[in-house]
């Protein structure tokens, strides 16, 4: 039935009729979004301004992550020449359902009362779904173009489950105090959840459409402004659910200089890799956002200015060797056919990122955060006030692990179930092709200028 005309929109009607019904039995306002509740909330806590309504403090934040998700991921997949609807389209229907079943899943798992059975959801509830979704798009990036509307769908509907369920126990479980950038439960998990997911659908004869794997001048230029959004934005994604005050401060500033450093070793390293010392528009879409992803784990701590432009600087090596070397051999060797490349640019740097969060645990002192910053940044209170900074750094270290597990027994399983042969996906040599799923306006060149006018004069002569 979902190779016919009438998947999609089966699954699409479906799936948002179950949202429906599952916020009206799960899903309220919190007491900063619900009328009453408010207004309770101002008394008890002797607040008698509405300015003080986390909705300020946190919707600067909501705005540049969605622009993110929506706009920089979007925009960052239409570099290949005959794909631009697929990736800025496809990318915008996976992200919204994904949201809501975010808010669904994250709900269950982190905010359910045991009381009324209920989800309460703010501002930074809605920032926590835009992260969820993350996970699932940095997904997509391996699989595009190969796989059908329905396919990617069934990607985040499991993406998302698989993301609250690492999360929570990374974040609650393991007691991993920092990640809000999600080195480690975004990136890391997410690169290698759509790596093993591409590892299973390998395609022996995708060469079939090679002609189309690749990019023109133009499309390589809107790929690049949704680099350039994610590039500017990244300080506000890895800030946005931080503590307030100094931490959320020093984490834009930690974040800022690090993917500015790496824009430089990127640019390097891309002329020393071609033959002229000419740029690849590939590496400097990419690679130059490497930074953002490994200081999602570490950007709130002491790291020190220097620190981050250091992790910067190697993370554009790393990543740009990468995409020079490393993608081709994963393809040649382990048959993993990586689209844009996220091995690169979410998978390792975000494992990297998880590991120097946990040396950075490891090495923190009170003589550098102080007593109470220590408590705060690392949550050592109630049951954790005596774990030790190695202990946590450890600690740090278990949940990358967790998060690659996941991400790679979680991506094979999903895999197989996309293998059924009932999901409609492309044949080998109609892949990365627009036509096989979107009306398409007709080309200009395809109708001969002459022609063109010739018609209209007829129909002016109609008309007369």
């Amino acid at each position: 039935i979902l190779r016919s005309h009438t998947g999609l929109p089966a699954v699409c009607f479906v799936w948002q009729i179950a949202m429906v019904i599952l916020f009206g039995v799960f899903i309220r306002y919190d007491e900063e979004s619900d009328e009453k509740g408010w207004h309770e909330f101002k008394r008890s806590h002797n607040i008698t301004s509405n300015i003080e309504n986390d909705f300020y403090f946190r919707y600067p934040s909501f705005q540049d992550v969605h622009v993110m998700i929506f706009v920089g991921f979007g925009f960052l997949m239409t570099f290949l020449k005959r794909y631009s609807f697929g990736g800025v389209g496809f990318n915008f229907l996976i992200a919204a359902f994904g949201l809501q079943w975010a808010l669904l899943m994250q709900g269950w798992f982190h905010s359910l009362d045991p009381v009324t059975g209920k989800i309460t959801i703010g501002i930074e509830s809605l920032i926590n779904a835009d992260f969820c979704c993350a996970g699932s798009l940095i997904a997509y990036g391996a699989l595009l173009g190969k796989v059908s509307p329905v396919q990617l769908m069934i990607v985040t509907l499991f993406g998302v489950t698989l993301f609250a369920v690492e999360e929570y126990i990374i974040l609650d479980l393991l007691h991993v105090s920092l990640d809000a950038g999600g080195s480690m439960v975004i990136h890391t998990f997410g690169g290698y959840y759509g790596l093993a997911i591409s590892w299973v659908l390998y395609r022996p004869n995708l060469n079939l459409s090679k002609r189309l794997n690749g990019s023109v001048y133009h499309s390589d230029l809107f790929a690049m402004i949704g680099a350039l959004f994610l590039w500017m934005f990244w300080p506000s994604f890895n800030s946005a659910i931080t503590n307030h005050g100094a931490g959320q401060h020093r984490t834009v500033i930690n974040t800022y200089l690090s993917l500015a450093a790496c824009v430089l070793t990127t640019f390097a390293i891309s002329s020393m890799g071609q033959k002229k010392g000419k740029l690849d528009m590939v590496h400097i879409q990419n690679a130059s956002l490497a930074a953002g992803v490994a200081m999602g784990t570490s950007a709130e701590f002491m790291i020190t200015p220097y620190g981050s432009i250091i992790v910067g600087f190697c993370c554009g090596i790393i990543s740009t060797f990468g995409y020079l070397y490393v993608t081709p051999f994963l393809e040649k060797r382990l048959k993993l056919q990586d689209t844009c490349g996220i091995h690169n640019l979410h998978a390792v740097p975000g494992m990297l990122g998880g590991f120097v969060g946990a040396i950075v645990a490891a090495a923190a002192t009170e003589e550098v955060y102080g007593k109470e910053g220590l408590v705060e940044t690392f949550g050592l209170s109630g049951k954790f006030e005596n774990r030790s900074m190695s202990t946590q750094g450890a600690y740090q270290a278990a949940g990358t692990c967790v998060a690659i597990a996941f991400g790679l027994v979680g991506g094979v399983c999903v895999g197989f179930i996309l293998r059924f042969p009932l999901w409609g996906d492309p044949a080998d040599d109609f892949c990365f092709d627009d036509e096989a799923y979107w009306e398409l306006p007709e080309d200009e060149e395809t109708i001969p200028p002459v022609l063109e006018y010739n018609n209209h004069m007829i129909n002016k002569h109609q008309d007369t």
